[in-house]
């Protein structure tokens, strides 16, 4: 039995019947756990689980669906296991719609009550008033550090021009902030949940070009989204590049070509 099951049921005063594991995400790890008082749910370990769990209420409480959270501590988060038939090519329109709610819910500055992580990588998430500055420092500069001296340099270029190229002051939506395809839950059609979240508040244009990082969101969902502003389409490869340097920072030189694509689209 395992650490993270045990400390979980602990949590919830109860002890173990059936544990698995359950498949996960790259950077952490994922257990179904069914409790001796019949309760089943997964229990998950993370950068910090007690941040992830304030991200998934915060999430609920835009009325937006999402795992309930049971319990977490400093090692283990245990959430609510939801329905998931693999079959977001059904749900798009679904997903415009639960995305534009998330994003209606707005924050009064850039940023977050805590900083997060993903693995090794630290996400600063310190308010600010200046979006272009906080995408830069917080997200680009930030991530392109260590991933060789012609991609840092061209992000340091890029970042240089950030307030030609990014509005200063948009709407400060409530995002997901890990919004690709695998984080995304759908069942009969419609989302189930949104998982594995990285919240703040910031332009919802960034989850939307995020969503298009390892899927094509199709015309069902942009029209349930509703009309993006003037311009969107030139600042989608600036916002897709935080990602593609997350991934190449973690994950190695496979996705190199991917952060060179989005810095030529960007025009770098």
């Amino acid at each position: 039995m395992s650490d993270l099951a045990e400390r979980a049921a602990g949590l919830l005063g109860s002890t173990v019947a059936e544990t698995r594991p359950f498949a996960g995400g790259s950077l952490s790890s994922v257990e179904f756990l069914r409790l001796d008082d019949g309760r089943e749910m997964l229990a998950k370990s993370g950068p910090s689980p007690r941040a992830e769990a304030r991200m998934l209420q915060a999430i609920r409480a835009a009325g937006v669906p999402a795992p309930e959270v049971f319990a977490a501590d400093g090692v283990v988060l245990a959430i609510e296991r939801l329905p998931d038939d693999g079959g977001l090519s059904l749900a798009w329109a679904d997903l415009g719609r639960i995305v534009r709610t998330l994003h209606e819910k707005t924050g009064e500055a850039y940023g977050w009550e805590d900083d997060y992580a993903f693995g090794k990588l630290a996400i600063t998430n310190t308010f600010s008033d200046d979006w272009p500055r906080f995408y830069a420092e917080n997200r680009l500069l930030a991530a392109a550090r260590g991933t060789g001296a012609d991609v840092e340099r061209r992000v340091e270029a890029l970042c240089g021009r950030l307030g030609d190229l990014l509005p200063r002051r948009p709407r400060p939506s409530l995002l997901h902030g890990d919004l690709w395809s695998g984080n995304v839950l759908a069942s009969n059609g419609r989302i189930s949940g949104l998982i594995d979240p990285a919240c703040y508040y910031g332009d919802g244009e960034i989850d939307i070009a995020m969503l298009g990082l390892f899927a094509r969101p199709t015309t069902a969902f942009f029209d349930a989204y509703g009309p993006l502003s003037a311009g969107h389409r030139e600042r989608a490869p600036v916002y897709a590049l935080w990602p593609a340097l997350v991934h190449l920072n973690l994950f190695g030189a496979g996705y190199r070509g991917m952060v060179e694509g989005y810095l030529a689209e960007a025009g770098f």
